[in-house]
């Protein structure tokens, strides 16, 4: 497996940029998602490294060596869409021998048949291999789909949101297949998705794009408890991070249109206006909680409920356990865990606290 380095890379689709000075690596063996919203970037990114777009300026490298110039076969790339582009005539078993009975490759008939039966069993389809793709359902015809870039035993494996027209229960299904795939292969794998527990769960690397720019890269821990900036903050997290204007004075924080100060130790790196992200998990109710507010709503999801609690005009999102007794309307005690609390200047950007 190889490692992949971009540098620089910034394309432009007539009056749109897809791409603005994207730098990063990915160390071999390692799983990179790239998150964000439609339009972010992502699929741009991934032709680019297949060969299948030309950036404007910037470089590939593979292990190293520039490969600007190699065609996309001579790249050795395997590219899963998110449409599943098989051949609804053909058997499992010749949906993945395609690739491999290419004249550029000139496999003998055995070790195509060791490679197609050596996948089919890592995916668990080797009793699908008779039949034709056209009667799979379609977590099943992404299995294939899946296969037929594993058989090739490429340098990279590229995914373009491979689980997103697959239902919950799928999705989640194909998530620790390609997770445990990728962990036993030890293969390079950059894939992309807009499902932030697609990237959190599955991912050694995150990188955030956000309209052609990178604007974040850390392990899921850093996107989740150090976001760089509110959009980051926002983007991950379920339910949303409670984000709220603040004022700092006298060493107490003021969330603005609510009754709530907070002590803090003066920090000269913490701006007298600044923005707060609060996670839902770090707004707790307490019977001798220091802060007072009412109930507006409740969520109940089973293993746990949402509470929607009022202070002035501001609403806090909390996450607790189980199912709460706590109705709309109740008083409600309750702590912020201030050291988990995210400080961010007016313009978003995160300060060091």
């Amino acid at each position: 497996m190889s490692n992949v380095t971009l540098q620089h890379i910034s394309k432009r689709f007539k009056d749109v940029v897809a791409l603005d000075d994207v730098s990063f690596s990915i160390q071999s063996g390692e799983f990179f998602v790239l998150l964000g919203h439609t339009g972010a970037g992502k699929t741009t990114t991934l032709r680019i490294i297949a060969g299948l777009e030309r950036q404007d300026a910037g470089d590939v490298l593979f292990d190293g060596e520039n490969i600007n110039i190699l065609t996309p076969a001579d790249r050795d790339v395997a590219f899963v869409f998110q449409q599943y582009s098989l051949y609804p005539g053909k058997s499992v078993y010749d949906n993945l021998a395609f690739p491999l009975r290419s004249p550029l490759r000139k496999l003998p008939k055995d070790e195509i048949d060791r490679r197609v039966r050596d996948a089919a069993e890592k995916l668990r389809i080797t009793h699908l291999l008779d039949r034709k793709t056209a009667h799979l359902s379609g977590g099943e015809m992404q299995r294939v789909s899946i296969g037929r870039a594993i058989v090739r035993e490429p340098r990279v494996f590229l995914m373009d949101e491979p689980l997103s027209n697959l239902d919950a229960k799928l999705r989640e299904a194909l998530r620790i297949e390609i997770q445990r795939l990728q962990k036993t292969q030890n293969s390079t794998t950059l894939f992309v998705t807009h499902d932030q527990i697609e990237a959190l769960t599955m991912a050694d690397k995150i990188g955030v794009l956000r309209k052609g720019k990178l604007v974040q890269i850390g392990t899921p821990h850093d996107i989740y408890d150090r976001p760089a900036t509110t959009f980051v903050a926002q983007l991950v997290g379920i339910p949303r991070i409670n984000l709220v204007g603040a004022v700092r004075e006298d060493g107490s924080l003021f969330i603005k249109d609510s009754t709530i100060r907070l002590p803090i130790e003066p920090q000269a790196a913490i701006p007298p206006e600044l923005l707060v992200g609060i996670r839902p998990e770090d707004v707790r109710p307490a019977p001798d909680g220091a802060l007072r507010g009412e109930v507006a709503l409740t969520e109940p999801l089973g293993v746990e409920t949402v509470v929607h609690i009022r202070s002035g005009e501001q609403t806090f999102l909390s996450l607790v356990s189980g199912i709460t007794d706590l109705k709309i309307g109740d008083a409600v005690m309750f702590d912020i865990v201030r050291e988990r609390m995210h400080f961010f200047d007016p313009d978003g950007s995160r300060v060091p606290a």
